[in-house]
């Protein structure tokens, strides 16, 4: 039986991380990991079905099966890689405080708890933690005082320091600002003084006597004039908004974030834009992530398939509804996008409904994006085929799925890991345009 090593940490992993992200065991450097045999049985009933998280059980238990070919489960076998530690599942559970007792519930996160808790007694030279995405777990963990963090491994350390797309540079030579307005492009040195910025950043240079909207262009190293352009009827009413029009419509990226709370225009914009560029794609997909009520699934809402989702994708046709009723019944874009809609040249869907499916030519836009594991935002980029734009909007802030926060979920993920990539661009809407109403409310509740 191979041992565990000396010194070092032994994480027992929940069920969440798993389903957060399957080759997580991998990630614990030269630490151990421990499975919990509930958690082997919970990973069981997650397997059939199509979410990202029947993928990742599945991926998990194949991933599990390659590396113990050669060993027993309850022995510490060796992860893959010299400077890994080793792994084993934790298959009976005797601890002197018994989780099941304590809470009265004999259910499956209290195993876990106890099979952590029997871990901690028989490993006394190690420090024994519980990482888990439940919130409610770790805290349950430390009131039987078993150490317990959250999974780290691609978490954003400060959301408040994330990339925003934008930078305000003051004391602008106002020459400088007139040499842009004429020629609509100037060499980032002049302007610049020399600091090479962010692939696609946006700025606004200002001088005592005017000012500027302007991007970085990355292809040919030069910060060019940003251009206040409507977009099938709709206007941009401030500098952000600007931008992110302008990132939409930028040929040379194509992959584009826009985040914003409610109502500053994230998706409004994304498939305005969409419909302006119609003829440069085969199709238009708006999706989004079904989250159910009550984690719920929609199975339990009555009804067929159909008006199971309509819910789920009203907003998304409200802003369809309010584009095309910037033009009067008699206009050729009003009845262009019934047409488009009829002929499925604009589809609107749940994003599972598009998973498998082959994205060439298409222009995709995944709006609540902020609701995706980054597992999700991977795997959506990565079916991106030729002539292929993807637009992912949301609020990081306004999460509606467990185990997912500001830190950890797939927008900030994406936004932290690409900026500064020439294919890249990202706007943050800071202003609701919606109402003033809403504006109130945003502001002061």
């Amino acid at each position: 039986m191979a041992k565990a090593s000396k010194e070092g940490k032994v994480f027992v992993l929940d069920t969440s991380v798993i389903l957060y992200s399957h080759d997580s065991i991998m990630n614990f450097a030269e630490h151990d990991v421990a499975i919990p045999i509930t958690v082997l049985e919970e990973l069981d009933n997650f397997k059939k079905g199509n979410d990202t998280k029947n993928f990742e059980a599945r991926e998990f238990i194949r991933l599990i099966d390659t590396l113990s070919e050669n060993y027993m489960l309850q022995d510490w076998i060796p992860l893959n890689g010299k400077t890994k530690g080793k792994f084993k599942v934790v298959m009976q559970s005797n601890p002197d405080v018994d989780a099941e007792k304590v809470f009265d519930e004999p259910k499956a996160d209290h195993k876990i708890l106890n099979a952590a808790l029997t871990l901690k007694s028989e490993e006394k030279a190690k420090k024994v933690i519980l990482v888990s995405k439940d919130i409610n777990l770790r805290l349950k963990a430390k009131s039987l005082g078993l150490l317990a963090e959250d999974y780290e491994t691609g978490k954003i350390k400060n959301v408040s320091d994330l990339y925003t797309g934008k930078s305000i540079i003051e004391n602008i030579d106002p020459d400088h600002i007139s040499k842009l307005y004429e020629e609509n492009v100037i060499d980032r040195k002049e302007i610049l003084k020399g600091v090479k910025p962010t692939a696609n950043n946006y700025f606004i240079l200002k001088s005592d006597k005017n000012s500027i909207l302007s991007t970085y262009n990355p292809n040919s190293k030069n910060v060019e004039k940003v251009d206040k352009v409507p977009v099938y009827g709709i206007k941009p009413r401030n500098a952000e908004q600007t931008f992110a029009i302008h990132a939409i419509m930028n040929p040379e990226v194509r992959l584009v974030s826009i985040t914003g709370v409610a109502g500053t225009g994230k998706t409004l914009l994304a498939l305005a834009g969409a419909l302006e560029q119609k003829r440069n794609y085969k199709q238009i997909y708006l999706a989004r992530p079904i989250v159910p009520l009550s984690n719920k699934d929609i199975g339990y809402l009555p009804g067929d398939i159909k008006s199971k989702l309509n819910p789920y994708m009203e907003p998304l046709w409200d802003n369809l509804k309010f584009i095309q009723n910037q033009f009067s019944e008699s206009d050729k874009e009003y009845s262009r996008i019934t047409d488009m809609v009829n002929q499925e040249k604009l589809v609107i869907t749940p994003l599972a409904y598009i998973r498998g499916r082959s994205l060439s030519n298409i222009f995709f836009i995944v709006d609540e994006a902020q609701n995706l594991t980054p597992h999700e935002v991977k795997t959506i980029i990565t079916r991106a085929g030729e002539n292929t734009k993807i637009i992912f909007t949301g609020d990081i802030y306004q999460i509606d799925t467990p185990y997912l926060d500001s830190q950890s979920n797939g927008l900030s993920y994406l936004i932290d890991r690409i900026k500064d990539h020439p294919l890249y661009a990202h706007v943050t809407l800071e202003k609701g345009e919606r109402s003033e109403l809403a504006n109130i409310a945003n502001q002061l509740l």
